[in-house]
């Protein structure tokens, strides 16, 4: 048993989970601010402020997941095995990663949709005489 490719294990797996949800998160909130703006018609100041704490409780949530299913409870014997862990742990936080992007792609799309109704609302009742 070499206890050392357990710890060689872990080295690799934090900076790879690490870097894909920094990538991610880098890639979904910068585009996101058109959205945010979008749903809070033009006002910079809480649609960046939304989209900032969005992006803090993906990093969060995330960064959690990651470190929560880090453990490996048994001893990595082989080159190979340590691979092999890898790919799975990896893997299955990358897939993982991408289930958290579309479920926030959903709920900019979702906003936008909401914040668009309402404006349609708004511009109806507007419309009504005696309602100004």
């Amino acid at each position: 048993m070499n206890t050392s490719l357990n710890f060689v294990a872990y080295l690799i797996y934090l900076p790879v989970v690490a870097m894909l949800t920094w990538y991610v998160a880098h890639t979904l909130f910068k585009n996101s601010k058109v959205f945010m703006l979008d749903i809070f018609k033009g006002k910079e100041e809480i649609a960046f402020s939304t989209n900032r704490l969005f992006e803090t409780g993906f990093y969060l949530l995330n960064l959690g997941f990651a470190l929560k299913i880090m453990e490996v409870s048994y001893e990595i014997g082989t080159n190979r095995s340590l691979l092999e862990i890898l790919s799975a742990k990896i893997g299955g936080f990358s897939i993982y990663l991408g289930i958290m992007l579309f479920i926030n792609l959903y709920l900019f799309f979702r906003g936008r949709k909401i914040s668009k109704e309402r404006s349609k609302l708004a511009e109806a009742l507007s419309k009504i005489p005696g309602n100004s």
